[in-house]
């Protein structure tokens, strides 16, 4: 599917691999409107975006208050005459905990924003994208979406809920205009961490930060894989080596996959 005059919608727009998206998506000739709980982090997607600026409108909107994101399809059409592509991106971590020790309201909320937000930006804009010529939804899951990460359970949980929802979006829509991707990123080098308002605790001293980064993969770089995926109508785009290392590796050895994830994540539960 080509971008060049398309309507693009992201979530998740302020920030992180949301915002590269959308000046990947700019970049590529679409409109796109970008959508964030922060709005002073919509602003600086707009300066970054540079001479792009005007086909650009930032909106700043709580995914998880269903009435406004109702609404949110009207506006979008208002502004840019239509809606192609959705790509919902917006999502948080849980602390870094046990199941056991999680709160209530921390739970809520990881699948307020994960999940129901997902699913109110899908229904609300499901309708527009059926009538279109040719549109696209894309849902971002995680690795931790088909992998169990001890101390982010809730979180993949999450995720696994937003694979398994786009997964029958695709066997729903297989024969309609609208095509469904679904997206696992690996490690990012992204705020998602601060964002999510988690602190990271017991990480082991003397972690050196360059190996760290030298593991994730850089926003602009994941950007460039989802939106290479959209172009594709690529149904599963995972985002970095270990995402795609760790899909093989739990399907064929799902045992011995979640204790080397448990092992890696020790330090952080002690």
């Amino acid at each position: 599917m080509q971008v060049k005059d398309k309507t693009v919608v992201i979530t998740g727009g302020g920030n992180g691999m949301g915002r590269e998206v959308v000046l990947n998506m700019l970049h590529k000739g679409a409109r796109v409107a970008a959508v964030d709980v922060n709005g002073s982090a919509l602003e600086e997607t707009k300066r970054l975006a540079g001479t792009n600026a005007d086909r650009l409108s930032i909106h700043v909107l709580d995914i998880t208050d269903k009435d406004a994101v109702s609404a949110f399809p009207q506006i979008v059409i208002a502004e840019h005459g239509s809606v192609d592509i959705v790509i919902n991106n917006a999502g948080i971590i849980q602390p870094f905990v046990r199941v056991n020790d999680l709160p209530y309201d921390k739970i809520t909320r990881v699948f307020d924003v994960n999940f129901f937000g997902l699913l109110y930006m899908t229904k609300s804009f499901l309708p527009h994208l059926l009538e279109r010529p040719e549109a696209h939804l894309v849902n971002v899951s995680s690795m931790g979406g088909f992998l169990p990460v001890p101390g982010q359970s809730i979180y993949g949980a999450s995720k696994a809920a937003v694979k398994l929802l786009t997964e029958g979006l695709y066997a729903e829509l297989r024969h309609t205009r609208v095509h469904v991707s679904i997206v696992f990123p690996g490690a990012i080098g992204t705020e998602i961490t601060r964002n999510s308002g988690v602190d990271v605790p017991n990480m082991a001293a003397g972690v050196d930060a360059k190996k760290q980064a030298a593991r994730t993969t850089s926003p602009d770089k994941a950007a460039e894989i989802i939106v290479n995926g959209i172009l594709k109508n690529k149904n599963r785009i995972f985002v970095g080596g270990d995402a795609s290392f760790l899909d093989r590796l739990y399907r064929l050895a799902p045992t011995f996959a979640t204790n080397f994830i448990a092992g890696k994540m020790k330090d952080l539960l002690k």
